[in-house]
């Protein structure tokens, strides 16, 4: 493995794990493993976030062919800036277990709402639907609606979300291969403590001290960023 590959990964992996800890997709990973099995909760959170790592690094490896070198590295460096401050300032103005809160409030809504649809429905399309239900195979179990639904809600979820921004960075600036590989480990040991865990897990985390180090992890980076030369 390459220095580069090295620094890009380390940098990665670090920052997908401070980043993810605590944020809307864990508490959803985490809510979404009590209310259905968790084979796939983790199998629909864990491909939305893989298929998201490796969107992210290739915007972020396209960004200099785009762009001079030079701008994307200045760029890579005030994001990384910014997206500290931001971290530290939501770490010490924000209650607790605000974003819990409102993942569990989201998704209870969701449920009711398929519930009251599903009271429509004549007590024979139920009975036939079962019947469907236990006829399929075993492997199409993984193609289930509640896999999809894990799938929509974490991909959706990170669109835009500032790890996403993040990593589209540290692909411009690193070595893509080594952000994929440590973005990938990264999303694979939060999701699994989110589902292996469950909400317990989820309510006993420190935001605020995720949040700090996050947003320390993010000034470190972007002072290492500024004091690099630009190849």
């Amino acid at each position: 493995m390459s220095l580069s590959v090295a620094q890009g990964f380390t940098k990665s992996l670090a920052m997908t794990v401070l980043s993810e800890i605590g944020d809307k997709t864990f508490f959803a990973a985490a809510i979404l493993a009590m209310r259905h099995p968790r084979r796939l909760v983790l199998a629909g959170c864990l491909s939305a976030l893989i298929v998201m790592t490796i969107l992210s690094a290739v915007v972020g490896w396209a960004a200099p062919n785009l762009i001079s070198r030079k701008w994307t590295h200045y760029i890579t460096t005030l994001l990384f800036f910014g997206f500290g401050l931001w971290s530290l300032w939501d770490a010490i103005n924000e209650g607790v277990s605000e974003e819990l809160a409102e993942v569990e409030a989201e998704l209870d809504a969701d449920v009711n709402a398929n519930n009251g649809a599903s009271k429509g429905k004549d007590k024979n399309d139920k009975v036939f639907e079962d019947s469907k239900k236990q006829r399929r195979p075993v492997l199409t179990q993984f193609f289930s609606p509640i896999l999809l639904k894990a799938f929509s809600i974490t991909f959706f979820g990170e669109w835009g979300d500032k790890s996403q921004i993040a990593t589209i960075g540290l692909a411009a600036d690193e070595n893509p291969l080594g952000v994929v590989l440590g973005g990938i480990i990264g999303q694979s040991l939060c999701t699994t403590a989110a589902v292996l865990g469950g909400k317990s897990l989820a309510a006993q985390i420190s935001e605020k001290a995720i949040g700090l180090a996050s947003g320390l992890l993010f000034i470190v980076f972007g002072i290492q960023s500024f004091l690099s030369p630009v190849d």
